[in-house]
């Protein structure tokens, strides 16, 4: 996802600039329109960015919060079968 991401503005990026530099302009408004066209790849790179951090924090909770879950199942089951154990031996003695 990353990389298609990157890619995608890459192209954009690419494309944008070339458009602008073979566009019939001035040389000021030419450099205005790339710092303007680089500013809002920078932006939604920074977004994305942003996005893929929270979407990764958000599964590396889910997937703690299972793994609690989990370890405290396990405790339960390991206390029931300790006490099945425990009663077999009493009731063969």
């Amino acid at each position: 996802m990353k990389s298609n991401v990157l890619g995608v503005l890459a192209g954009i990026a690419t494309g944008a600039l070339l458009g602008v530099l073979f566009a019939p302009d001035k040389g000021s408004n030419t450099r205005k329109k790339i710092k303007n066209k680089t500013l809002e790849a920078k932006d939604t790179l920074k977004n994305e960015f942003d996005h893929f951090l929270d979407t990764v924090s958000s599964k590396y909770e889910s997937l703690v919060k299972e793994g609690k879950e989990m370890a405290k199942d396990g405790k339960e089951a390991l206390k029931k079968e300790k006490e099945q154990v425990k009663n077999t031996v009493k009731s063969k003695i």
